[in-house]
């Protein structure tokens, strides 16, 4: 087994040789805590090596961000500096990649105001629009990943002592990532190639609706004409393979916008802004979410669902084998990167247009005809498990078993 230290430079390689894949003279900009700094100058290290020409940091700090939560005056939640979204804007335009590195504490902003932080994210998803629209459309690398903090690590592992559970979960996202097999790229070009063979049998398959049964779930999903199944890495608007996620273990395509009716109950624990939303059930007429209700969070939720006219529909829908690596590791992460590619997955808010052909090149009027939703906003949330059933039906109104008790049947 590797030692710690090579299991690390093998996390920052692969984040940057198979992940954002950095380019020679490429500028990096990366976002990440404080609690990382020691995981960021590695990546950097190798960053440099690898032939990028620059390095910037956008440090944030959750002790910070908790102190204007609980002393700023309302008003300052409901704008975001203007500077932030031109620079990133800007070194986008210039073909620059992006890396995002979480640890966020899951219970950062328990017991805050749920309308502040209503008013955060609306802020900042209106003032990222653009940015967002060049990360969604894959115009340019990108990828998150994680590191621990040490609330997150307390969460994740609360009979542990502190320094023994951030440990235990650097070993965890070791595991995840395939940081600790002895060839990690090895390891990750044939993970990504069984994901591309997986997507492009559903896209070839050309569902015309999907329809998920599970205690608490009976949900109709209806695809758009010319969608795309997409899975592992795929090319920015230069060519450039990269792999957005790590871990990754999904395949996922667009919902159409006004095409999903029934209801849908998670099945893991959504952390979202710093709060914990939990054993809540949507329900859906006609795409748009019309009930909701949770044990805990729901206001939060209820705010998330209100931002905007298309917080209200859905923009993703992934399936992941209840047999996925972190599945089966048994750990709740509180952490969506890693719960979602435990578990078959949905998405509140925009879509990606680029799983569906040429959307990319579409306009808004183009999209919203499509069915392709647009939101300043995308949270997944889990609703798979050993439970789900999920039907594929044709054109031709023909129903095959697409997953059974959340196994693949194909």
């Amino acid at each position: 087994m590797s030692s710690f230290q090579q299991k690390l430079e093998n996390y920052a390689t692969l984040a940057l040789k198979k992940g954002v894949n950095i380019q020679k003279g490429q500028t990096l900009f990366i976002s990440a805590p404080l609690t990382a700094a020691s995981f960021i100058r590695v990546l950097a290290k190798i960053a440099y090596t690898a032939g990028a020409k620059q390095v910037y940091v956008d440090w944030v700090d959750e002790e910070l961000t908790r102190i204007k939560y609980d002393y700023a005056p309302v008003d300052a939640f409901q704008e975001f500096p203007s500077w932030q979204a031109a620079a990133r804007e800007e070194l986008a335009e210039k073909g620059a990649a992006f890396l995002t590195v979480k640890s966020t504490d899951p219970d950062l902003l328990k017991g805050v105001d749920s309308d502040r932080i209503a008013a955060a994210n609306k802020a900042a998803g209106a003032a990222l629009g653009t940015f967002r629209s060049y990360i969604q459309s894959d115009k340019v690398s990108w990828l998150v990943i994680a590191a621990p903090s040490p609330g997150w690590a307390r969460k994740v592992f609360p009979d542990e002592e502190q320094v023994q559970a951030e440990q235990k979960l650097w070993e965890a996202i070791f595991q995840a990532v395939r940081a600790n097999v002895d060839d990690p790229i090895a390891a990750w070009e044939e993970h990504d190639n069984k994901l591309q063979e997986k997507a492009a049998f559903l896209t070839n398959k050309n569902y015309k609706y999907l329809h998920y049964q599970a205690p608490g779930t009976d949900l109709t999903i209806e695809l758009p004409q010319n969608h795309i199944w997409v899975g592992g890495g795929g090319p920015n608007k230069d060519g450039v393979h990269f792999i957005a996620n790590m871990p990754t273990e999904e395949v996922f395509t667009v919902p159409h916008k006004a095409g999903v009716n029934g209801y849908v109950k998670n099945t893991k624990p959504l952390n979202y802004g710093g709060n914990i939303i939990d054993q809540f059930t949507i329900h859906f007429q006609n795409g748009k979410i019309t009930n909701i209700t949770a044990e805990e969070g729901e206001d939060t939720l209820k705010k998330l669902v209100e931002m905007d006219e298309g917080s209200a529909y859905l923009g993703e829908v992934a399936l992941v084998p209840h047999s996925s690596p972190i599945s089966q590791s048994e750990i709740l992460f509180y952490n969506t990167l890693f719960d979602e590619n435990a578990s078959s997955h949905l998405a509140i808010g925009s879509a990606y247009a680029f799983c569906v052909r040429g959307g990319t090149e579409m306009n808004e009027k183009a999209k919203e005809a499509h069915g392709i939703n647009t939101s300043i906003t995308h949270v997944d949330f889990m609703i798979g498990s050993q439970d789900m059933n999920i039907d594929g039906i044709s054109h031709a109104d023909e129903t095959e078993p697409l997953m059974r008790n959340g196994e693949w049947s194909i």
